[in-house]
């Protein structure tokens, strides 16, 4: 089995929690730069910046993000 991470999903979470990117980079400490590129897939979270949105958004890490399954046989 290959698993990808695909598409980040953190801008239509924010959304959903009815913030702001500059909200939520406000409640984060990251920059409002950063934040978008993470909404635009144009850069990839790390580690600890997946963490952060797991708890301000109170969801998991693993829900950030689309991913492809690929099994092999």
């Amino acid at each position: 089995m290959h698993v990808t991470r695909g598409r980040c999903l953190l801008g239509e979470m924010i959304a959903k929690k009815g913030w702001t990117q500059a909200e939520y980079a406000r409640r984060s400490g990251r920059p409002k730069r950063i934040i978008s590129h993470f909404c635009n897939n144009e850069r990839v979270m790390k580690p600890e910046d997946e963490y952060m949105a797991a708890l301000l958004l109170d969801v998991r890490m693993e829900d950030l993000h689309e991913w492809i399954i690929e099994k092999k046989e």
